[in-house]
């Protein structure tokens, strides 16, 4: 057989039947080839010197009628000799029986002069025997039934799995939660598959989400290129096209971003840092913007924070969260960052701004790539609808999480990590 439950049950049932074949060979050899007990017990001891006792006593009839009451009682033959072998009654030598299939045991009296012979059935019966040794076996080779199954069955749902994903299945996984090698082999494949699916699923998004985002500024640049050639005010055109070059930048770089962010998780450089002093560094990075949109940041820092996680991709995300809210707070107001600790072992990061806000059917939609609100599609300060998608991500990925608040007014966005 070419399958691991075939092989697995022919093997278990062919040692079953091997072992009861042996079993009952030997078990028969040596109930009509054995030799009988050599060592006499007390009981054995009493049956001689009784017999021995008759014989003195009471001559051959007394003898005779010992041996015949014993023959009713014990269902076996009984004889007694002389040191010599020869039979007390008959005077001729004690031979063995004709009958091979009795089995003999033969006892000596106290003081050596006379031996008593015991004949009789051996107690093992091969034919009483077979129903039980086939039971034993219909129930051994059940047992290696289920035995097959249960190593097989598994192996059988993982080659399932493995097809259903070679043939595009991506959220195909094993699911299993065995404890030996058959489940570290499954669970390995599920490791292996969210990886793929994850950079397959980034690959697909980033294809979908650059020829969507694409054709608009690919548009508004070709018609600011034929304005540059064709406009009276070509320095003006050449500004507006410039422009147009800037934010397909930042489109692009956006992308990229999004894609580093989901692409590859075990890419991502993890060491032990601050949080106070990243956040610190990202607020005096964004001061001069804030300056120019005529607000201030409001830094409140707490307690000393550590956790583990890549500095890089930390800062992008609170950065993007950090300029969405200047970009949107009213002029005049302030952005407010605090660090606090929100539970054990738990940091929680609040940015608010005194802006419009955003409606509370859109709280989390906010954090979809490429979704703005109708309001914010303004050369001012409508951006590419990256930054808060970039920053769930980041947090997503440090085992965080991130969401939204209506502030009444502005917004207020809020980031949960674990710290070390």
């Amino acid at each position: 057989m070419n399958t691991v439950y075939g092989r697995l049950v022919l093997w278990s049932v062919a040692t079953v039947v091997v072992g009861f074949v042996l079993v009952s060979g030997i078990s028969a050899w040596f109930s009509f080839h054995g030799e009988g007990r050599t060592q006499p017990t007390r009981y054995d001891r009493v049956l001689v010197e009784h017999a021995v006792a008759a014989w003195r006593t009471g001559g051959a009839p007394a003898l005779r009628e010992n041996l015949s009451v014993m023959e009713r009682l014990l269902q076996s033959r009984y004889f007694l000799t002389d040191a010599a072998g020869r039979d007390v009654l008959t005077g001729r030598p004690r031979t063995r029986s004709r009958d091979h299939h009795l089995q003999t045991n033969v006892f000596s009296s106290a003081d050596g002069q006379f031996r008593y012979i015991e004949e009789f059935e051996p107690e093992f019966h091969f034919r009483a025997t077979v129903p039980y040794h086939g039971l034993l076996l219909v129930t051994v080779a059940v047992l290696c039934a289920a035995l097959g199954a249960n190593l097989a069955s598994p192996l059988r749902r993982l080659a399932q799995t493995v097809d259903r994903f070679g043939a595009g299945d991506l959220s195909a996984r094993s699911g299993s939660t065995r404890k030996d090698e058959i489940g570290d082999v499954s669970r390995a494949f599920d490791r292996m598959a969210d990886r793929i699916s994850t950079l397959l699923t980034a690959e697909r998004r980033l294809l979908q989400d650059i020829s969507h985002e694409l054709r608009s500024p690919l548009a508004r640049l070709a018609f600011a290129a034929e304005l540059a050639r064709t406009a009276p005010d070509r320095e003006a055109a050449i500004e507006r096209l410039k422009k147009e070059i800037a934010r397909l930048t930042d489109l692009v770089g956006g992308l990229i971003q999004v894609t580093r962010a989901e692409g590859d998780p075990d890419a991502a450089r993890r060491q032990l840092l601050e949080l106070p002093g990243l956040v610190s560094r990202v607020i005096d990075d964004c001061r001069l913007e804030a300056t120019q949109r005529g607000c201030v940041i409001e830094w409140t820092t707490g307690p000393s924070l550590s956790l583990r996680g890549d500095p890089e991709m930390l800062r992008r995300a609170v950065e993007n969260i950090l300029r969405n809210a200047i970009r949107y707070t009213a002029a005049g107001s302030k952005v407010e960052v605090s660090l606090t600790t929100a539970a054990a072992h738990t940091a929680r990061l609040a940015i608010r701004d005194y802006g419009p806000g955003v409606p509370p059917e859109a709280l989390e939609k906010i954090f979809n790539p490429f979704f703005r609100l109708d309001d914010a599609r303004d050369s001012a300060t409508g951006g590419v609808g990256l930054g808060l998608a970039i920053a769930q991500r980041a947090v997503t990925l440090h085992h965080g999480r991130v969401w939204a608040q209506a502030a009444n007014p502005g917004l207020r966005v809020s980031i949960e990590l674990p710290v070390a």
